[in-house]
């Protein structure tokens, strides 16, 4: 069964490892489509800390991944597994319920987020702590 699975995968932290392996141990195969810096900037108005070759590169270095590709637009969802022929989309569940109208073609399942974990936090961890201070 191949598992297909989205992500921005910025400042990337266990949390995405825990997410990877969970969609992994669903199939046999997984692909991860990563947002590219266009794409991130319009969903969160900032562009992402490392650039879109970089998080395709940390990501396809993981066991757990077998293909990685740049997804370019949140409304292209339907293509991507298509063209990938994916048999289960996984999202966190942070994403509960927005992607139900792709059951038509595929099976999905919104796995929790490892809780206390977000790359937003630790980004604004970084950006207040004064040098020096723990």
């Amino acid at each position: 069964m191949r598992v297909i699975t989205f992500g921005t995968f910025d400042v990337f932290h266990v949390g995405h490892v825990n997410i990877l392996e969970r969609a992994r141990a669903c199939g046999t195969e997984l692909y991860v489509g990563v947002s590219s810096d266009k794409l991130n900037f319009s969903k969160k108005d900032r562009y992402p800390i490392y650039s879109e070759a970089d998080r395709m590169r940390i990501i396809s270095a993981l066991s757990c991944v077998d293909f990685v590709f740049l997804e370019e637009s949140l409304e292209l969802k339907r293509d991507y597994i298509q063209q990938y022929e994916a048999d289960l989309l996984v999202m966190g569940d942070d994403w509960q319920g927005k992607f139900d109208e792709l059951s038509d073609i595929c099976q999905v399942k919104y796995l929790p987020r490892t809780p206390s974990i977000s790359t937003t936090e630790i980004i604004e961890v970084v950006r207040h702590k004064a040098p020096g201070h723990d």
